[in-house]
C-alpha cells in the first residue's frame, strides 16, 4: 500500500530523528530524545494545513493568480478558491526526486516547468541534514531557462513543545514590523509591532492571540540571520534562518488551538510579485543564476 504522501524517508542521528515525505519533500515528523520539536502527522495520513510544506518558487499568496512579467499579464491556477489566490507556489503537491539518501541526511530535487502563469523552468534542490545542532535545511534554487524568472521560498513547519494549546506557549519573535493585510490574506500597509497587540519580541503567553501573520524588520545576529524560539516549561523549539529569509508568518489557529504552531521562514512577503509593500522582497533568477539559503530547527 502506498502511503498518501508517498515515500517515507527517514534519517536519525543520536537521540534526533526526522522524516521526510516524496510528496513535496515535506518534513513530515523531527523529535530529539523521543519527543516531537515539529508538530507532524502519521504516515497513513495525508498531509494538511501546510504541515511541513515546501513552497517554491514563491510562499504565501498571489492576488488573483496574477502578476506582470516578461510583458503580459502572467496568470496562474487558482489553489486558493475562497479567496481567489494562487497559494504556496507550484512544487508542494508533487512528487520529488529523491537522489541521496544516507542515515542523517536526505536530498530531493523538482524542476518546475513552463506552465499558465510561469514562465521559465527552476530546478530546485534541498537537502535537509541532521548535525550535532540540529535540523538543517538548505535549498538551491537554478533558474535552468532562457529568460528571467521571478523567485521566492519559504516553509512550512509547524513547531511544538509538548502543548495541549498553543495558548500556553512562549513566543519569541524579534521582529519590529507586521503586514497588515485584508479579508483575503493579502497586504494593506506595513505596521510597527510596537503597541498593536501582535509583539512577539517580550516572549510572552501566545494566550488567546489569533495569529496568522507576517512580520519583517526582524533583528539579526552577527552573521545576519535571525531566530524564533518557542518555550513552555523544560522544552523549547527553535527556528533560524540565515540572511535571506526577510520575513516569518506566525500561525495559531483560530478554531483549532492544538495543531502546533507554525512558525514560516520567508524571503519575501505575501503578494511579492505584484506592486505593493512586499515586493521589494522579490528575486529575479537570470538563466543559469543559481540561489541558495539555509534554516534549521533544533529543540528538546
Amino acid at each position: 500500500m502506498t502511503n498518501p504522501t508517498g515515500k517515507q524517508l527517514d534519517i536519525a542521528l543520536g537521540g534526533q530523528e526526522a522524516t521526510v515525505t516524496e510528496l513535496g519533500a515535506g518534513l513530515r515528523r523531527y523529535a530529539v530524545g523521543g519527543r516531537d520539536v515539529v508538530k507532524g502527522y502519521a504516515a497513513d495520513e495525508p498531509v494538511s494545513g501546510g504541515k511541513g510544506q515546501q513552497l517554491v518558487p514563491w510562499p504565501n499568496r498571489i492576488r488573483d493568480g496574477r502578476y506582470p512579467w516578461a510583458g503580459k499579464t502572467q496568470q496562474l491556477v487558482l489553489s486558493e478558491p475562497p479567496r481567489h489566490n494562487a497559494s504556496h507556489g507550484l512544487a508542494r503537491y508533487a512528487p520529488w526526486t529523491v537522489v541521496e539518501h544516507g542515515d542523517s541526511h536526505v536530498v530531493c530535487t523538482f524542476t518546475v516547468l513552463t506552465q499558465p502563469g510561469w514562465p521559465g523552468v527552476l530546478e530546485a534542490r534541498l537537502t535537509y541534514r541532521l548535525t550535532e545542532d540540529g535540523l538543517h535545511v538548505t535549498l538551491e534554487a537554478t533558474n535552468a531557462g532562457a529568460t528571467e524568472v521571478p523567485f521566492g521560498y519559504g516553509a512550512h513547519p509547524y513547531l511544538t513543545v509538548g502543548e495541549t494549546s498553543v495558548d500556553e506557549v512562549r513566543l519569541t519573535l524579534p521582529a519590529a514590523t507586521r503586514l497588515e493585510v485584508d479579508d483575503r490574506m493579502l497586504p494593506v500597509a506595513l505596521s510597527p509591532v510596537e503597541g498593536s497587540g501582535l509583539d512577539l519580541r517580550d516572549g510572552a503567553p501566545v494566550g488567546d492571540r489569533v495569529l496568522d501573520t507576517a512580520y519583517t524588520d526582524l533583528a539579526r545576529d552577527a552573521d545576519g540571520g535571525w531566530t524564533a524560539v518557542l518555550e513552555r516549561g523544560d522544552r523549547y523549539a527553535a527556528l533560524w534562518a540565515d540572511a535571506s529569509f526577510g520575513w516569518a508568518q506566525v500561525f495559531t489557529g483560530e478554531k483549532r488551538r492544538d495543531v502546533g504552531l507554525a512558525v514560516e521562514p520567508m524571503t519575501c512577503g505575501p503578494d511579492a510579485f505584484n506592486e505593493g509593500p512586499t515586493h521589494a522582497g522579490m528575486r529575479v533568477l537570470a538563466p543559469g543564476e543559481t540561489f541558495s539559503c539555509r534554516w534549521g530547527i533544533r529543540g528538546s
